[in-house]
């Protein structure tokens, strides 16, 4: 969309260089240019609004995206201070559709934390059987184009499990089972 919106941009900006050669080589009459390029300019001056809101827009929807992982990260900090209300909303937002079955609460997430839960999952596995000193998931570590942290910052990601899955559980137990 911006690189549309940049097209018709420079459109208008060579409609308005032309148009001045067109002035000065006497092809059209100073009132013809007066009112056109006032036309064109002020549909440019449009593009360029249109074009900084849309950059806005995307600027702001990655800062969301990065406040929204950042919570992702301290989900299970923020959990364990919260009393047991709140601790229940946090779940509701976090996970959707869980289940107790054979003693044990079985999580379904909503997006994006599913995706969190699953790389988590898949981690674990790999840092069980790794050889590697290093405990990064090849899908998590560093490439050359990724925000690197400092060394010493250890990944975090949401646990497969919550705790304070007994309580909930037994809830869940009694009204379910």
């Amino acid at each position: 969309m911006i690189a549309s919106l940049q097209k018709q941009y420079q459109r208008q900006q060579d409609r308005l260089d032309r148009m001045y050669i067109d002035k000065l080589d006497g092809a059209i009459s100073q009132d013809y240019f007066d009112r056109m390029s006032g036309a064109f300019q002020k549909e440019r001056d449009d593009i360029l609004r249109k074009t900084e809101q849309h950059q806005s827009a995307h600027e702001t929807y990655l800062e969301e995206g990065v406040r929204l992982l950042e919570l992702a990260q301290r989900a299970v900090i923020l959990y364990e201070k919260q009393e047991m209300q709140e601790k229940r909303r946090l779940l509701d937002f976090v996970c959707s559709n869980s289940t107790w079955k054979d003693e044990r609460l079985i999580q379904q997430y909503r997006k994006p934390f599913d995706f969190r839960a699953v790389t988590n999952k898949s981690y674990q596995k790999t840092k069980a059987t790794s050889p590697e000193e290093s405990g990064l998931c090849p899908s998590l570590r560093a490439g050359p184009f990724s925000n690197q942290r400092p060394s010493g910052e250890q990944p975090s990601a949401l646990p497969t499990e919550l705790p304070g899955n007994r309580f909930l559980g037994s809830v869940f137990h009694r009204q379910h089972g």
